[in-house]
C-alpha cells in the first residue's frame, strides 16, 4: 500500500472496501504468474462480495497454474474523488497493483444499471473505453453474467462476452490467452481463436444494420464466427467447483453469511422472469454433497448463518433430507439456517417451525398480481386459496409479519387487476384476524410494487412497457385503497426501471448514450445517493436517441431482435407460443407436471433435465 493511499483511507467511508487482506484472500507469487486477471465487479465492495458467481470464479481462476486473479470494485463517491484529485489509478485489492497492469480485465454483469460503472472503472484505470482503441493483448476486456444475454449496449466497449455458467468456459478462455501471450499473437488472432470457443461472443465480428424506422434490418456475421452463440452450462453440480474456503470480508457486506447453492434452473415458467428461462435446464446437487459443503464452509469461515439459495428453494426435492441433516448441526453450533425463495403453493409450516425455533421472522411471498386472471396471464401458477392457506398456516403458527411483492404494468393489466392487489391484501388481514394465535403483537403487512420491465429471452420480450406517468397513476390508485394501519406500501420510482428497460432490450446505438452519461457523472446508478435521471435524459437527447423506442414502442414478433444471435436454450417458437397463451390467460404447468417443450433439454449431453 502506498503512503498516499494510507493518507487517503482515513478520510473515506469504509476504508476496508479498498485494502484487501481478508481471511482466505488468495495472493499469488508474481514470479510464478503468467496471466494476471483483474476480476471487476461494477458496484461497491459490499455488493460484489455478496455475489456467489464472483466467489466461484475467483476460486477457479486462482486454482489455475500460473494464473493470478485479483478483485476490483467500484469506488464510492468519496474514494472516486480522492482517486481523481490525487491522480491515482484504480487498483486491485490483493496486490494493490493498478488495473491497467493486468493482462485481462473481467467484468461480471448482473444488472443493466451498472453499465456506466463499467465505463467509469475503465476510465479510472486509465484504460481506453472502446475495444478498437485497445491494441495488442494487454488489457483484454471480457464480461459475463445475466446481462450478457443481450450484450449489444456494451458491444463497442467489451472485446468478448462469455455466455452462461462460467466454471468451464473461463478456464478455456484463460488457457487460450496464456498460449496467445506466450506465442505473441496479435489481438485479432486471439479474438478469432476465442470466438471458436463455444459460448463466446465477439461483437466486432457481427455487423448490425438498421432500417429507416430504427429497427434492425440485418445482422451480418464476419470472420467465420458462429451465426448463433449458445450459452454454456455445468451439468454435474455435485462434482463442480464450490468455494468452501470463502473470503471473509473485513467489513459488513449485504449478505454477510455463508451460501449454499442447492440447484440451478427453475421448474416454473413465470412469463416475465428472465432468470427462470435463461438459467434452464434444472440441475440439482445431492443432499449429501450439500451437507458436506455446508459444514466445510461454516467451519472454515466462522459464519453463524447459512442460506440455502436458488431461484425457488422450496422446489428442491431434497430439501427435507438436507434440512434434517443440517438442523441438528446448526443447533449444536448455534448457526442460523435460512431458506429464502419460498413459494406460497409449497410453503411448509413444519419446516419453518424447525428453522425458527427461537424467533419467528417475517414471511415473504411474491404473488406478483392481484387477480387470478392476471396471475394466469403471467403463468404464476398460484391461486388465491394457496396464498391465503399459506397465510393461515403461518398466522396460526405465530407469524405476524408478511411481505407481499407485486408488479404493476404487466401485459393486459387493468385497473381491476390493480385494485385486486388491495382486495387480496385485505383478505390476508382478515385471515390474520381469524387465525392468528399471537394477536398482542399486531399484524404488519408490507406491500411493495415494482414497475414491469420486459426482458430478453422471455415470452414478454416483445411487450410494451407502460409510460412512467401511467405507472405512477396505478401506484396512486392502489395506495388510495389501502386504509388499514397494518399496511405499509412502497413502490419503486419509475425513472430507474424505465432506463433498465431501455438497456435490457437495447442495441449498439446505446453505447454512445452510456459513454456520454458516464462522462457527465453517471455512476452507481443502483444507489439513490447517486442516481441522477437528468444526466441520462441529457445523454439521450445529445445522442439523438428516444428511450421510448425501446420501451413503450414494444417489438414486433417478426422484428430482428438485437439479441437474436444469442441462444439461452429456449426456442423462440416456444416463447411465442407462451406469449399467445398469456393473452388467452392460459397457464402452462411446471416442468414436473410435464415437459412443455422449451428446448432447454438439448443443452444437456448426458443427464436428463433434473426437474
Amino acid at each position: 500500500m502506498t503512503e498516499l493511499l494510507q493518507r487517503i483511507l482515513p478520510t473515506v467511508q469504509k476504508p476496508a472496501r479498498y485494502t484487501g487482506g481478508e481471511f482466505n484472500e488468495i495472493k499469488k507469487d508474481p514470479v510464478q504468474t503468467r496471466v494476471r486477471v483483474a476480476f471487476c465487479f461494477p458496484d461497491t465492495y459490499e455488493i460484489g462480495m455478496s455475489n456467489l458467481g464472483m466467489r466461484i470464479l475467483y476460486g477457479i481462476m486462482n486454482g489455475m497454474d500460473g494464473v493470478a486473479c485479483e478483485r476490483v470494485f467500484a469506488p464510492w463517491g468519496d474514494m472516486q474523488k480522492a482517486i481523481e484529485d490525487n491522480d491515482l489509478p484504480l487498483w486491485a485489492l490483493e496486490s494493490q497493483s493498478p488495473v491497467r497492469d493486468f493482462d485481462m480485465i473481467a467484468f461480471t454483469i448482473g444488472y443493466e444499471m451498472c453499465y456506466a460503472n463499467i465505463l467509469n472503472m475503465l476510465r479510472l484505470s486509465g484504460i481506453p473505453l472502446r475495444s478498437e482503441d485497445r491494441q495488442g493483448l494487454k488489457n483484454i476486456v471480457f464480461a459475463g453474467g445475466v446481462c450478457a444475454y443481450n450484450p449489444e449496449p456494451l458491444a463497442e466497449f467489451v472485446d468478448f462476452f462469455c455466455l452462461g455458467e462460467g466454471e468451464d468456459i473461463t478456464v478455456e478462455i484463460i488457457t487460450l490467452y496464456d498460449k496467445a501471450k506466450a506465442e505473441n499473437w496479435s489481438k485479432e488472432a486471439f479474438l478469432l481463436a476465442v470466438s471458436k470457443i463455444p459460448g463466446v461472443y465477439v461483437p466486432s465480428f457481427y455487423r448490425h444494420e438498421y432500417n429507416a424506422d430504427g429497427t434492425l434490418s440485418a445482422i451480418t456475421v464476419e470472420n467465420g464466427a458462429p451465426s448463433v452463440i449458445t450459452k454454456r452450462i455445468v451439468e454435474d453440480l455435485d462434482n463442480a467447483y464450490w468455494p468452501t474456503k470463502m473470503i471473509v470480508p473485513s467489513t459488513e457486506i449485504v449478505h454477510d453469511r455463508a451460501n449454499l447453492e442447492v440447484f440451478r434452473g427453475c421448474i416454473r415458467g413465470c412469463r416475465f422472469c428472465q432468470a427462470g428461462f435463461s438459467c434452464r435446464p434444472v440441475r440439482k446437487k445431492s443432499p449429501e454433497v450439500l451437507y458436506r459443503q455446508a459444514v466445510e464452509t461454516l467451519e472454515d469461515s466462522g459464519h453463524n448463518e447459512i442460506t440455502l439459495s436458488s431461484l425457488s428453494t422450496s422446489d428442491y426435492r431434497g430439501l427435507k433430507e438436507l434440512t434434517d441433516q443440517m438442523i441438528p448441526y446448526c443447533e449444536q453450533n448455534r448457526v442460523n439456517l435460512s431458506v429464502p425463495s419460498l413459494r406460497a403453493d409449497n410453503f411448509s409450516r413444519e419446516l419453518m417451525e424447525k428453522l425458527q425455533t427461537v424467533r419467528k421472522s417475517g414471511l415473504t411471498f411474491a404473488p406478483e398480481a392481484g387477480t387470478q386472471r392476471l396471475r394466469d396471464v403471467i403463468n404464476k401458477n398460484l391461486s388465491e386459496d394457496e396464498i391465503l392457506t399459506t397465510c393461515r398456516n403461518a398466522f396460526s403458527g405465530g407469524w405476524n409479519n408478511v411481505k407481499l411483492y407485486f408488479m404493476l404494468g404487466l401485459p393486459t393489466e387493468t385497473d381491476e387487476d390493480v385494485l385486486g392487489i388491495a382486495e387480496l391484501v385485505y383478505k390476508v388481514i382478515q385471515t390474520w384476524k381469524e387465525h392468528a394465535t399471537n394477536k398482542k403483537r399486531g399484524l404488519r403487512v408490507h406491500v411493495a410494487t415494482a414497475y414491469f420491465v420486459p426482458k430478453p429471452h422471455t415470452p414478454f420480450q416483445w411487450e410494451q412497457q407502460i409510460t412512467p406517468e401511467e405507472y405512477l397513476r396505478r401506484c396512486k390508485l392502489l395506495k388510495s385503497h389501502f386504509y388499514s394501519k397494518s399496511i405499509t406500501y412502497d413502490y419503486h420510482g419509475p425513472d430507474l426501471s424505465r432506463l433498465e428497460a431501455v438497456f435490457a432490450r437495447g442495441d449498439r446505438r446505446l453505447g454512445a448514450v452510456i459513454a456520454e452519461a458516464m462522462k457527465n457523472g453517471a455512476k452507481l446508478d443502483g444507489w439513490d445517493e447517486y442516481f441522477n435521471y437528468g444526466i441520462w435524459f441529457d445523454a439521450f437527447q445529445k445522442c439523438g436517441i428516444d428511450p421510448d423506442f425501446y420501451t413503450v414502442r414494444g417489438y414486433g414478433e417478426e422484428e430482428i431482435l438485437p439479441w437474436d444471435t444469442i441462444n439461452v436454450g429456449i426456442d423462440k417458437k416456444f416463447l411465442l407460443r407462451e406469449r399467445k397463451r398469456a393473452y388467452e390467460a392460459k397457464i402452462t404447468p411446471d416442468c414436473r407436471e410435464g415437459c412443455a417443450g422449451c428446448g432447454a433439454n438439448r443443452l444437456l449431453k448426458e443427464v436428463p433435465c433434473d426437474a
